[in-house]
Parts: C-alpha cells; sequence; structure tokens
C-alpha cells in the first residue's frame, strides 16, 4: 500500500512517466498546468487536472502559493515534483508534511545541501569524493570573476550555484569572456532557478561527462545503479545518453559507484539521485554534481536494470526500505537514448524551432523501442518551455544492437511542421568514432568543426536517392493517370514503360532514365542500373524502398508542381527537382527569384523575447558587437552586428 492520490508538478514527457507508473500502482493522479497547456497529454493522462496560472513557468509549474493551494483543494497525499526547485518551496513542503503530504524525493536538507552547488561541493570533499579545483565560495561581481579565474588559471567554468541542465554555465578562456559569462549566467540564473548566485572552477578539458544512478531509502540504505555515458552535449547539455559506458573497467566503476553512495549516506539522502562525474582520459574522476531527481536520461538505467524507478521512488517516499541488495543490480545488454528537440540542428547544433506537429507518429512497431513523450499529433511547440519532442530509446543484447535499432526507430520517426534533430542524431550514431566508443564532451565541436551539415552522401547513396527520387516520381505518374482504378480517359495513349527525366541535387543535374518492370523500376544513373522495388503507397509517410538488395526507410516531406521534392534519406532532409528531358530543357528561360540582402539586418535566428537592447538609433557599431539579448526556451543568446555600421 503506499498513496491514494498523487499531485505531479510538472509537465511533458516526464509528468506522463510519473503517471504511467502510478496506473500501474493503482494510484489516482492530479495534474497541473498552465493555460496554454490546457490540452496537452499529461493533462488528459491525469485523473484530474488544475490551471495553476498564465505561460510563463514562474506563474504557473513554478507558482508556489498556486500549487499549495491545489493540494489542499484536491486533498493530494503526495507530491512529485521534477521542476527545478526553489527553496522558498522547500520551506512550504516542511510546512506540508506537518500536514500529512508527502513529497515523492529526498527530504528538504538533502534538497537544498546538493541543490546549492557551493554547499555540495564542500559535503563531497567531506564525505571523501574526488572534487574539481576551484572557488568555494559564492562570486560577487565580474571583476571578483576575474581575480578567481587567474587565480585557478584558465580555462575555467562559470556556473550557476541552484543549477542544472546546461543553463546558468558558460566556459571562459580569458579575462573579456570571464565578464561576459559572469553577466549571463547570471541573467539565465536568476530567470530559471530564481537565484543568481555563481561559482568558479578549473574547467577539465575534453573530458567524458558520467553519472552514477543511486537509490536510497529512509532506513540507511543506499545503492549504486551502475552508470550512464553522457558525453555527446551541445552547450551543456546531453544529447546521446547510453548505459553502461564504453569507457569504463569493473574497478572504476565500482570506485565512482561507492563514492555515488558515499556521497548520498552523508546527506541522508533518501530517493533516486543522481551523481554526476567528469572522467579523464586516464580514468581519473572528479564530482560535478548531484541532482536530487529523476533524471532525464533514467530509462537507460531501467532498461539495463529492470528496475521501474518511479516505482521505488514512491515506495521510499512511503517509507518501505529497499527490496535490493548491491550484488542484485545487473548489467544486462545495453541502452541507448536519443533526445528528440523541436530544433534545427544546421544552426549550432540545435536552435528551438516552434510550431505545430501537423503530423506525428513514434516508431513504435521497431522492436525495443520505448518513447517517453509527452505531445501528440496537434501539439504545440512553443517558445515558453523545453522544446524536447520525446526521449527516443533503443535496448540490445549488445552496442551494437541497441545502435542499429536506434537507426532504424530514427528512420521511422514522423515529425513534421517543426524542425527536428533527427538528421544529427542519426549521424551521431553512426558516427566512426561514437561507434568505437571514442567519444568526449568536445565531441560534436571536434567532428563538426565548421558546424553540423547533414549526412554527406557516398557516390553509391548519391545514386541510390537519385533512384528512389525518379521512381517515386514516375509512380506518382502512373497513379495521377487513374481514377478510381481505370485510366481517367478511355482514350489515352498506350501504356508507357520508360521515361527519361533530369534530376537536380545540390549543385549538380543528373540525367536519369526509368524503365517500368511491374512493381518494380530499372533506373539508370551515371551509366550504371540499379533495381528499385517497394509497395508504393503514396499515402504513407513511411516508404520502405529496396535499392538493389538494400533496404531503405524514406520520407517524402514535400513535393509541389514544379518537381521540386524534399526527401529524408539517411536521416538527412535533400531538396531534389525532378522534371522530364524536355521541360528541364526549357528551364533555362525560367527567371531566377533574387536572394534578400539581410546583411543590413539583425534578424533572430530563432522566436523568443528581447531581454536587453544594447544600443540605441544613432550608435555607430563594430561587427562583433553586441546589439541585443534574446531568450529562448530558458537560454540567452547574445545577438551580434554581423558588419560595421550605423544602427
Amino acid at each position: 500500500q503506499t498513496f491514494e492520490k498523487l499531485l505531479i508538478a510538472n509537465r511533458g514527457e516526464i509528468a506522463c512517466r510519473v503517471i504511467k507508473t502510478c496506473k500501474k500502482m493503482g494510484i489516482k493522479t492530479v495534474a497541473i498546468h498552465s493555460d496554454v497547456d490546457a490540452n496537452a497529454v499529461h493533462v488528459k493522462m491525469a485523473d484530474e487536472a488544475v490551471c495553476v496560472g498564465p505561460a510563463p513557468t514562474s506563474k504557473s509549474y513554478l507558482n508556489m502559493d498556486a500549487i499549495m493551494e491545489v493540494i489542499r483543494k484536491t486533498r493530494a497525499q503526495a507530491v512529485s515534483l521534477n521542476v527545478s526547485i526553489c527553496c522558498s518551496f522547500l520551506s512550504s513542503l516542511s510546512l506540508q508534511a506537518s500536514e500529512g503530504v508527502t513529497f515523492i524525493g529526498p527530504d528538504t536538507h538533502a534538497i537544498q545541501a546538493m541543490g546549492d552547488k557551493i554547499e555540495s561541493k564542500l559535503l563531497a570533499k567531506n564525505a571523501k569524493v574526488n572534487t574539481i579545483p576551484g572557488f568555494d565560495g559564492v562570486v560577487k561581481d565580474a571583476d571578483e570573476a576575474v581575480r578567481i579565474a587567474r587565480e585557478i588559471g584558465y580555462p575555467v567554468m562559470i556556473k550557476a550555484s541552484a543549477g542544472g541542465g546546461g543553463k546558468g554555465m558558460r566556459i571562459a578562456w580569458d579575462d573579456e569572456e570571464t565578464r561576459e559569462g559572469f553577466r549571463f549566467s547570471s541573467q539565465e540564473a536568476a530567470s530559471s532557478f530564481g537565484d543568481d548566485r555563481l561559482l568558479i572552477e578549473k574547467f577539465i578539458d575534453n573530458p567524458r561527462h558520467i553519472e552514477i544512478q543511486v537509490l536510497a531509502d529512509k532506513h540507511g540504505n543506499a545503492l549504486w545503479l551502475n552508470e550512464r555515458e553522457c558525453s555527446i552535449q551541445r552547450r551543456n547539455q546531453k544529447v546521446v545518453e547510453e548505459a553502461p559506458s564504453t569507457f569504463l573497467d569493473p574497478e572504476t566503476r565500482r570506485a565512482m559507484g561507492e563514492q555515488a553512495v558515499a556521497l548520498a549516506k552523508a546527506v541522508k539522502y533518501s530517493s533516486a539521485g543522481t551523481v554526476e562525474f567528469l572522467v579523464d582520459s586516464s580514468k581519473n574522476f572528479y564530482f560535478l554534481e548531484m541532482n536530487t531527481r529523476l533524471q532525464v536520461e533514467h530509462p537507460v538505467t531501467e532498461c539495463i536494470t529492470g528496475l521501474d524507478l518511479v516505482q521505488e521512488m514512491i515506495r521510499v517516499a512511503k517509507g518501505y526500505p529497499l527490496r535490493h541488495k548491491q550484488a542484485d543490480i545487473p548489467i544486462n545488454g545495453w541502452a541507448v537514448e536519443c533526445r528528440v528537440y523541436a530544433e534545427d540542428p544546421y544552426k549550432s547544433f540545435g536552435l528551438p524551432s516552434i510550431g505545430k506537429l501537423s503530423q506525428y507518429q513514434e516508431p513504435l512497431h521497431v522492436p525495443s523501442v520505448r518513447v517517453d513523450s509527452g505531445i501528440q499529433q496537434g501539439s504545440d511547440i512553443s517558445i515558453y518551455y523545453d522544446p524536447m519532442i520525446s526521449k527516443l530509446i533503443t535496448y540490445g543484447s549488445n552496442r551494437a544492437e541497441a545502435l542499429k535499432r536506434m537507426e532504424e526507430a530514427l528512420d521511422n520517426y514522423v515529425i513534421r511542421g517543426v524542425a527536428h534533430n533527427i538528421s544529427l542524431l542519426r549521424e551521431v550514431i553512426v558516427h566512426p568514432r561514437f561507434v568505437q566508443g571514442d567519444i568526449s564532451t568536445k565531441f560534436l565541436p571536434e567532428v563538426y568543426p565548421d558546424g553540423f551539415k547533414g549526412h554527406k552522401l557516398t557516390d553509391l547513396e548519391r545514386r541510390q536517392l537519385l533512384a528512389t527520387a525518379a521512381s517515386l516520381y514516375v509512380a506518382e505518374q502512373l497513379r495521377s493517370q487513374r481514377f478510381l482504378g481505370t485510366p481517367r480517359i478511355p482514350i489515352a495513349k498506350s501504356k508507357r514503360s520508360s521515361w527519361e527525366l533530369s534530376v537536380h541535387l545540390g549543385d549538380g543535374i543528373y540525367p536519369v532514365a526509368v524503365s517500368k518492370h511491374g512493381s518494380s523500376f530499372s533506373v539508370e544513373v551515371d551509366g550504371m542500373k540499379l533495381n528499385v522495388t517497394s509497395e508504393w503507397n503514396l499515402a504513407s509517410p513511411l516508404l520502405s524502398v529496396t535499392i538493389d538488395g538494400t533496404q531503405r526507410t524514406i520520407q517524402r516531406i514535400s513535393r509541389n508542381a514544379s518537381g521540386e521534392t524534399s526527401i529524408q534519406f539517411l536521416g538527412t532532409v535533400y531538396k531534389l527537382q525532378i522534371l522530364t528531358k524536355v521541360a528541364a530543357e526549357l528551364s533555362k528561360y525560367m527567371p531566377e527569384k533574387a536572394a534578400e540582402d539581410t546583411s543590413s539586418i539583425l534578424r533572430s535566428p530563432m522566436p523568443g523575447t528581447v531581454v536587453a537592447v544594447s544600443v540605441k538609433p544613432g550608435d555607430m557599431v563594430s561587427e562583433g558587437q553586441e546589439i541585443c539579448v534574446i531568450e529562448a526556451m530558458k537560454m540567452q543568446n547574445s545577438m551580434i552586428a554581423a558588419k560595421t555600421g550605423k544602427v
């Protein structure tokens, strides 16, 4: 027996994840939501739902008074939080505890101690946990930040004391970057966590980010549930995670696990939590921070251990001792998680995108796939919240199997209406360095020094794409001649069996000859013949095509009457133009539309809120000078002048 009713003070996929376990355990759920989330999936899944305010998180999901009122009104016996918890809420929780409401998570002392990066570092040192050299106090201003950074030695990491999720973090390599980092980190920290205190520590260059999942009860028992490798990151936010790590040997794993448990016991921790470490190339590891909540990447741990972490958290909160001993915790198989975001990966590895999901289909037909999402077809991705669409998890008996399934799952994932990062995720998981396990937190900037440009086609893949696109075009032409299964015009010419086409892809124009044999097409590209077969179900968003025995899952994203079509092939969307030979010869007479000259305009690369304007009309600015600051999805971005001129 646990609780009759639980309030979930969160939104999106994590709220849905908690509701699923509550249903399994027979616990009624209460969801809270902002006015823009009234039709959200977590609201529909819960037994009750209450609006707690307008869209901004500070006025809704972090509105402590409103949440307390909902707890009283709905008579919830327990409350599950996974948001950045303010200290003001902790005092309210202690107050609620006297009224018999249980918090699903550690007690207020542990949250305060571990939620404050300065205090947590001191506690970690006392618990004999390896820590990063740095300044353990609060940095007062930019001048003090520069002085401390010089003492520690560049590069340094400036980060929010109350932070997490990559927000309020900046790396500085010199005095100027330290001043700028201090300003942005304190502003981001204040808007995301309501606390602008910062600390500075030595930045460990080129490390791995490996974390240990811990689980502790109120009876002094604590376990480590193996590690998660989280080194693939952009802007200090994780993109791909896996469990276990290819890097750790059993001795290092045990040492990290034992230090994580020692820290949990030192703060009398009781619940699921995560102790994060930076690990250098010699397998030296340093405590980074402890997250006192259910991490986004927890599903990979659940896959390899067989535990339901939400269920364990609820049991611990009710006062039950842990059911398992350290020796019972296995590593069964391998799990990989990709964070699917509404982002444009071609801009800084992912700048937020907003819009309505016009079409959405999860790849649940692929075996051993799990999708944790909080959205559905028709959902809006707005500027107010994190742009995550879902967490895509695949499992296999070994790493190669888990990665192969991930490749298939990404190819079969249908997302329309917003930009998304599937092309980047797919490129990462098939990259030779990633496959070999040769990764660090610098993986993305090292592999793509000029930014991500999508998949680079080999000659064979280019021919496969051209043959597929041409076959699709001909299948469409044949379909458009038929009406309810009969030819549209009875006096139509006898059936054609061959087509001469011109296909424009990238900078090249390729002559392609197509001939039809039953349901398959023989396509000649570059003087080579390819055989393309498919069911040619043109109404389906997914099309399984076999080219000379190689199976590919493609998606046709768009097409228009002038022969332009967009096809998702090997994760990347390619733009092609397919014309008949005659139309291609005539196309040279079509006037080209001149591109707009945007060099004198500063246009935000993403939707957001203008939080600061650094210039005024009439000011002279030089190239690279800050013009304004845009806040989008809780991150602050400095907009700079592209050239020297007058505002």
